[in-house]
């Protein structure tokens, strides 16, 4: 039986990290998403689908794995959290045994307006983060 992608909220996300050190924190989002709407601190950037094509990431499992090991625990965070889950569930299909998933991921879910930013997620819920 496969087990199934652990969700995080996000401050328990930021607290697993504290007590973990080991693990590592991916954000799976497009590398123009990454530097422009901004990122979690200490946050690797590994495109899961990218520009131009939407294609998942021929590369997204070497990088992963030259970024980790099949033993420590991953968190991945996209922007509400579904494309992180996505890829979390191809890592397990592919050795990954500890994988997380933040909830809500970086900018959370839309609102009544469609803005983000606003319910929840990381930037929301003022985890640390920064913009380049």
């Amino acid at each position: 039986m496969t087990k199934s992608v652990i969700n995080l909220a996000p401050q328990d996300a930021f607290n697993f990290l504290q007590k973990n050190p080991q693990a590592v924190l991916i954000d799976v989002r497009s590398e123009m998403e990454f530097l422009f709407v901004g990122h979690p601190k200490e946050a690797l950037t590994i495109p899961w689908r990218d520009d131009p094509d939407w294609e998942i990431n021929p590369d997204f499992l070497c990088r992963v794995r030259r970024a980790t090991s099949l033993n420590r625990p991953v968190l991945l965070i996209c922007r509400s959290g579904h494309r992180s889950l996505e890829a979390g569930q191809y890592l397990q299909a592919n050795g990954f045994s500890a994988v997380y998933n933040v909830a809500h991921g970086f900018e959370g879910d839309l609102n009544d307006q469609h803005r983000r930013s606003s319910l929840n997620g990381w930037r929301f819920d003022g985890l640390p983060w920064e913009q380049i």
